[in-house]
């Protein structure tokens, strides 16, 4: 007896000018998170955690490297037996075959139709959450629509110009929905569509098929989002810790709320587990002369300076003198002797010379791209690795 219900979608295709260069090299999805998470992590946890299967993953061409290394053979998340299975496919392959004039969801309506589960998930990895997809589920089956969506109240400032806000009547139904920059009037609090839906999977087949000769949108949650008015829909109020991560601000502030214990505890320590790729390492050495407040450290590395309210990945060095406050260090990162990092992002493999200063602020955090070496002092947030001070290794 098939006992899972659900397969699943993800996928981000959308880029986002205001996350680079973070993602000059890789998509959102494969993004560090809280020293040793990626955000997919999240999205691929919700899928194990209710039993899923099946997973149909879409990016980018030329950002599958990432996702490759992290994702492997998908052991964490319960994708690598002959029973479970994920698969990957380009965006883009949806826009050829369209401009042919082809059936350009032929390969995602094929996989619908094998999967053979009644439910369809389709997400994201943009939306930072911990959802429970099973309570989801259960309200979907006791509504008589085709389609569920989950949506958060947020504050406009946490919402971005292309995200999609619901408009909800008193009886809690859809009756607008509108991108965010369309939307004419302001309230506090607004219902972000957080691209997290449930369909009926033959009710979907149908509505991609009736897309194909429409000429529709190729990217399925941007098609879903334009009809959530126009079909009927259930509504899910998510009321769980989310941050969206369409800025460097947002992703800044999302890795700071991680020293906070009761955000922290919120995302990473719920009811639903959240696995990641397991790597197996010495814990980071604390030197007899460091000094380490508020803040968290992954496997590999080695303190010796000083650090405060910061996030430092697998392998980072911190050298003897180097201070490190309000900051984000990715993987095998070194901090060399009395340098001093403030309100900045360093991406994987930077080195910070001895005595360089790298000073942003709250607002706007000095990002580091990835494999530069940083020679003289860096302030503000317009640095290039073509820039004076910053080269590459």
């Amino acid at each position: 007896m098939k006992t899972n219900k659900m397969c699943a979608i993800l996928g981000n295709v959308h880029r986002y000018e205001a996350l680079e260069p973070l993602t000059a090299k890789r998509p959102i999805a494969t993004l560090p998170f809280d020293c040793k998470y990626r955000l997919i992590d999240f999205p691929l946890s919700a899928v194990r955690n209710a039993n899923i299967d099946s997973v149909f993953m879409v990016f980018n061409e030329g950002e599958t490297q990432s996702v490759f290394d992290h994702i492997r053979g998908g052991k964490e998340w319960n994708l690598d037996t002959l029973k479970n299975r994920y698969f990957l496919y380009f965006y883009q392959e949806f826009e050829k075959k369209r401009a042919r004039g082809e059936n350009y969801y032929a390969s995602l309506v094929d996989y619908l139709q094998k999967s053979q589960a009644p439910y369809t998930v389709i997400m994201g990895s943009k939306m930072l959450c911990n959802i429970d997809l099973r309570s989801v589920l259960r309200v979907h089956e006791k509504q008589n629509n085709h389609l569920t969506v989950v949506y958060k109240k947020v504050e406009p400032e946490m919402i971005d110009d292309h995200d999609t806000v619901l408009t909800l009547n008193e009886n809690n139904q859809i009756s607008a929905s509108h991108l965010f920059n369309e939307k004419e009037d302001a309230h506090e609090k607004e219902n972000l569509c957080m691209d997290i839906f449930i369909a009926d999977t033959t009710w979907l087949i149908d509505f991609l098929q009736q897309a194909e000769r429409d000429q529709g949108e190729p990217a399925v949650s941007y098609l879903l989002d334009a009809y959530l008015a126009k079909v009927p829909t259930t509504v899910y109020e998510y009321t769980g810790y989310l941050s969206n991560i369409s800025s460097i601000t947002a992703y800044f502030k999302a890795n700071m709320d991680m020293l906070d214990p009761t955000k922290f505890s919120a995302l990473l320590y719920s009811n639903q587990k959240i696995y990641t790729k397991i790597k197996n390492e010495v814990p980071t050495y604390y030197a007899p002369n460091s000094v380490v407040k508020n803040s968290q450290s992954a496997t590999g590395g080695m303190i010796e300076g000083r650090v405060e309210n910061s996030l430092l990945g697998r392998q980072v060095n911190v050298m003897d003198g180097a201070k490190v406050k309000n900051a984000i260090i990715m993987s095998n990162c070194k901090i060399l002797e009395d340098a001093t990092i403030e309100y900045a992002i360093l991406d994987k493999n930077v080195i910070v010379d001895a005595h360089v200063k790298i000073i942003g602020t709250p607002e706007n955090p000095v990002v580091i791209p990835k494999g530069a070496r940083i020679i003289k002092d860096v302030y503000g947030i317009d640095v290039l690795v073509e820039k004076e001070g910053v080269k590459h290794l």
